[in-house]
């Protein structure tokens, strides 16, 4: 494996490129960015953007670190806060709920990127429906949107959100909306190239193939790849609480779920704490260094501590049995912990943010208490009238609470009222619901 570049101030156009390549999957179009690196004449321009649906979870450390080392390499980083693309996927970010839930998210991310080092005052926040939905760009882009649409075929659509958007057994046509939109916030935003997960390669893929069939210009796509869960197969996710730890988990629940991680002894492949360690305590210790290199250390008893600066030396030492689960899990544990320390500090000294987290994600209604069952006493019985009144009263009450919801781990909400929560009573109370996002996040 080829020695981690240096995130010390590199100056050159192939240091810069192999920085912004590091712990890449896949890159689209390389050209793109290497023409741009070598005319020097401007940053590479590129966004990341988030669906602001369940609670950002330590998966997302990956991509902040990411564009820690893009900000590094020189590049213009926009972080967009894709409000609408919640909304579409399968009523992921309730329309009652979309600006409590854009709030969090610029929360966590912006601490996120300041426990990593990233100085967040060269970032551009952007929340989506500020664009997509209100005034004349808005205008331009339902347009431009509608455009798109002519040249992108259903089967297309759906194939390019199929491991993004949540499947259902008879999905939505909003499916299909989502990455249209996607594809197009690429021209709104400005950028030379967009940076995900490589669950999104088939929505880059319809970007490059659509958006010059419209007359726009064809990106270059970052694709980081995804993290195992702590259970066995699948990715760290907001809808699988088991599979992940959420940023201001108590650090006594983030040791219990450390402590029940997938971690067999001599298996590298699949196993979410070496995967942890290579993509994000590995590059966030070479971030913190002076010298800008990787460094890992794993405490043992009777022993010398084991030192890694790459992850093949981890790997070769695990299959031989030398780096071992009991001594890898609490030394990920207690680095990760260090990490996250000042996200749940400034979690814990911001009233705002508690208020929010609460707002966003509601905590499930306590079940109803059991009624005694009431004996039929006929209506001449005296107070007959009064407990019909009683019970009109109940009644009302009961329809009044048919409103509450509840918040999922993926996001979504459930109950009697979930559908008019999540869309609202009409267009006009859902744009109302999206320019209070708008005037909530931070923008810059």
């Amino acid at each position: 494996m080829a020695e981690p570049p240096s995130t010390s101030s590199p100056q050159t156009a192939a240091e810069k490129l192999a920085l912004i390549k590091h712990n890449l999957q896949e890159v689209l179009n390389e050209e793109i960015i290497t023409d741009i690196l070598n005319k020097n004449e401007r940053p590479l321009k590129l966004y990341w953007g988030t669906a602001t649906t369940g609670k950002p979870h330590c998966g997302y450390l990956v991509p902040m670190l990411k564009i820690a080392e893009f900000l590094a390499a020189g590049c213009e980083v926009t972080v967009l806060l894709a409000d609408v693309h919640g909304f579409l996927d399968n009523l992921k970010a309730p329309i009652e709920l979309i600006e409590h839930r854009a709030k969090y998210y610029n929360f966590c991310i912006t601490e996120t990127l300041r426990a990593v080092g990233v100085d967040v005052s060269r970032l551009k926040f952007v929340l989506g429906s500020s664009y997509q939905t209100t005034g004349p760009r808005g205008a331009q882009y339902f347009m431009d949107l509608l455009r798109l649409s002519t040249a992108v075929s259903g089967h297309d659509a759906t194939k390019a959100g199929s491991e993004v958007v949540k499947q259902v057994d008879s999905p939505p046509l909003s499916s299909q909306i989502y990455p249209l939109m996607q594809a197009l916030d690429e021209e709104y935003l400005g950028v030379d190239a967009q940076f995900g997960g490589v669950d999104q390669r088939k929505i880059f893929t319809l970007a490059v193939e659509a958006l010059p069939r419209v007359g726009f210009t064809k990106r270059a796509h970052l694709m980081n790849p995804l993290i195992p869960g702590l259970q066995e197969g699948g990715k760290m996710s907001s809808s699988d609480p088991d599979s992940k730890i959420d940023l201001i988990d108590t650090p006594e629940t983030i040791r219990k779920k450390m402590k029940k991680a997938f971690c067999p002894p001599k298996q590298v492949e699949g196993n979410g704490v070496l995967s942890f360690v290579e993509y994000v305590l590995l590059p966030a210790s070479a971030l913190r260094s002076p010298s800008g290199q990787p460094s890992f250390r794993v405490p043992r008893r009777d022993q010398d501590d084991l030192i890694y600066s790459d992850i093949a030396a981890m790997h070769a030492d695990y299959l031989a049995d030398i780096l071992q689960p009991q001594t890898l899990k609490p030394a990920t544990t207690e680095a990760l912990l260090e990490i996250l320390e000042p996200i749940q500090k400034a979690f814990e000294a911001s009233e705002e943010w508690k208020a929010t987290e609460k707002k966003a994600y509601p905590p499930p209604a306590p079940p109803p208490a059991k009624k005694k069952k009431e004996k039929k006493i006929g209506t001449r019985f005296p107070g007959a009238a009064g407990g019909a009144a009683a019970g009109k009263a109940e009644g009302e009450a009961e329809a009044d609470g048919a409103e509450v919801v509840q918040a999922r781990a993926d996001g979504s909400v459930e109950g009697p009222g979930a559908q008019e929560v999540s869309v609202g009573k009409g267009a006009e109370e859902a744009l109302g619901k999206l320019a209070l996002a708008a005037e909530g996040v931070q923008q810059s």
